[in-house]
């Protein structure tokens, strides 16, 4: 099944949330249909290689939550360490070196620390308060001190926070934003969409990690991210995609 949504193909990349006017998007109905597809199991077990056949290896991202010990490990949940640098290149995105060492060692890494340590480590997205996603909150200007550095573009950025905060912010790349359409902002848009008809997208969320045998360290949002990005990565073209 696929869906039609009339846009510019030259619409410049979105952040996280940023005002626009509405467009027409069916964002929710697009997530629902992914997350219940039938092959949605299946999908998450060859990603994460639960079920895997003898001489094959499950995809590079499935330690992204889980190398070192996590980005959200106490010891390290507030500072950006090489690990977490690590991670972020097994979903095939790269930190350009001079961001990486200002991360790491300068005065970009001091600032986000100071913005991580107000960011709640242990919260779900779904019990999140709206000031937790908004615009001017911790978790948003540590997503724009991101972009500031230089190399460092949209989906870097929150895949850097997501690291840091695998509960609480999501993974979003093209191929997600093209599967689910372009919300106005991403975050607020996911935020009702798992909290709405008493959590039922949270629950069914649940339900499919359970089933694919995947342990709590892998988070809701991230099996989110996963069944959608599977759906559409094989077919997904970055310019005039047909599920655009």
């Amino acid at each position: 099944m696929k869906w039609l949504r009339v846009l510019p193909v030259d619409l410049p990349d979105l952040e996280p949330l940023v005002s626009l006017p509405d467009l027409p998007h069916p964002f929710a109905e697009r997530l629902h249909a992914l997350v219940t597809d039938a092959g949605s199991v299946a999908d998450l077990r060859r990603y994460f290689g639960t079920d895997r056949p003898p001489g094959t290896a499950p995809f590079t991202g499935s330690r992204f939550e889980a190398l070192g010990g996590g980005g959200d490990h106490p010891a390290v949940a507030d500072t950006v360490t090489a690990e977490d640098l690590i991670a972020v290149q097994t979903l095939s995105v790269t930190v350009p070196a001079a961001a990486a060492l200002d991360l790491l060692e300068g005065h970009a890494g001091t600032q986000l620390s100071t913005l991580l340590r107000a960011i709640p480590r242990d919260t779900d997205m779904a019990d999140a308060a709206e000031a937790d996603l908004a615009p001017g909150s911790p978790a948003h200007k540590a997503w724009h001190l991101l972009r500031e550095q230089p190399g460092i573009g949209w989906v870097t950025a929150g895949k850097l926070l997501a690291r840091k905060r695998p509960r609480l912010l999501p993974v979003y790349d093209r191929v997600v934003r093209c599967a689910v359409g372009q919300p106005r902002s991403f975050w607020h848009a996911l935020h009702s969409a798992l909290r709405a008809d008493d959590y039922a997208l949270q629950r069914e969320l649940l339900t499919l990690r359970q089933a694919a045998g995947l342990p709590e360290t892998v988070s809701v949002l991230r099996v989110c991210d996963v069944v959608v990005w599977m759906r559409h990565h094989t077919d997904h073209q970055d310019v005039g995609c047909a599920w655009e």
